[in-house]
């Protein structure tokens, strides 16, 4: 597959491209104003723990945007709870009742529920196991010792904890809507792709109601419906890993696709020097080291978001490899040194 790194010319012509930046996470739009369209906008700090921007560039009415926010409030507030493994409701299952309940039989979820874990099983296949939502009791492990911020978790307990993260014993009764833990040791962890699904599944909504020109900007995870009302795609730039550096360090255009970065620079611990972030090897049981970001554009924000995990946990080699089965699939790895490698362009 072709691959070509980034002059500094060409990164100097493309930061100069940009004349407003508004600087949130890994990947982000580049909002400038258009002058022909009038822009209505609502935050929120209440899904998956992250900052969030709803953006209307459909020139549409602020009457019709805040009836659309609130039908997409709704539906991230929905996802927000069924994907939270640290807390329950009364009104959904949360993965969290899931993961205490499942290993003892039978519990009984939502479709939706039961839709994201037979998905999940499907992106386990695809990306060889990188991508695995059973791995809660290796994740847990490192997500206590992160909150603590003192020592690194032994290998002996992480091995111990791996023992216990087999997909294929968690067991799914579609017709009776309910999941169980064949292993008494297993928990879930969604977190490296329940943004994107629900991101997704919002932006169907809104393409199944008829409504174009948002851009939903979910913690990073960018999904854009449609383009604006005058055509026009949206700006977007990958964020420097280098803090000190230039803001952006990779620029593109979206319209009706999604952009979502992995990175080691913004989840992570201190520990004698080193430091541990959070996109764990399913082989080393430890952070992994191959890149400092990388970037997937596709349109489905669940793909996205699952290949840039996948994608950040594996070799050049191995993920070129996996990108070359799949269609309409750009990607931008930055390496520890900064240099910058595009997987072959396609149109996206």
């Amino acid at each position: 597959m072709d691959k070509r790194k980034i002059t500094k010319k060409e990164f100097a012509a493309a930061v100069a491209l940009c004349l407003v930046l508004l600087i949130i996470v890994t990947v982000c739009i580049l909002w400038q104003e258009d002058e022909e369209i009038e822009v209505h906008t609502e935050e929120s700090y209440s899904w998956f723990d992250t900052y969030s921007v709803i953006r209307d560039y459909s020139g549409r009415s602020r009457a019709e945007f805040d009836t659309n926010f609130n039908k997409i409030s709704a539906r991230f507030d929905y996802y927000h709870k069924l994907f939270d493994i640290y807390n329950e409701y009364e009104d959904v299952v949360s993965l969290c009742e899931v993961n205490r309940l499942a290993k003892d039989g039978p519990v009984t979820v939502s479709p939706e529920l039961i839709e994201f874990i037979e998905y999940a099983k499907d992106i386990y296949a695809l990306t060889g196991g990188e991508v695995n939502i059973a791995m809660g009791a290796v994740l847990s492990i490192w997500h206590k010792y992160r909150e603590e911020g003192v020592s690194v978790p032994s290998e002996a307990l992480l091995s111990e904890a791996a023992e216990h993260c087999d997909i294929t014993k968690i067991k799914i009764d579609k017709e009776n809507h309910t999941v169980e833990f064949l292993d008494d040791k297993m928990s879930l962890d969604v977190g490296a792709i329940a943004k994107g699904y629900a991101t997704e599944c919002v932006a169907d909504m809104l393409v199944a109601d008829g409504i174009s020109g948002y851009v939903l900007d979910i913690g990073g995870n960018i999904r854009a419906v449609g383009t604006k009302a005058n055509g026009d795609s949206w700006r977007a730039g990958v964020k420097n890993p280098d803090m000190s550096g230039e803001p952006y360090i990779y620029y593109f255009d979206i319209a009706d696709s999604s952009a979502v970065t992995s990175g080691n620079y913004e989840r992570y611990y201190t520990v004698s020097g080193v430091n541990y972030h959070h996109i764990i090897d399913k082989d080393t049981l430890m952070p992994a080291d191959h890149f400092s970001s990388v970037t997937v554009l596709t349109e489905d924000s669940a793909l996205a978001d699952s290949l840039s995990t996948a994608l950040f946990n594996m070799t050049m080699e191995e993920g070129e490899a996996l990108i070359s089965t799949l269609d309409d699939v750009f990607v931008i790895w930055v390496t520890s040194d900064g240099s910058i490698i595009t997987s072959e362009n396609q149109k996206i």
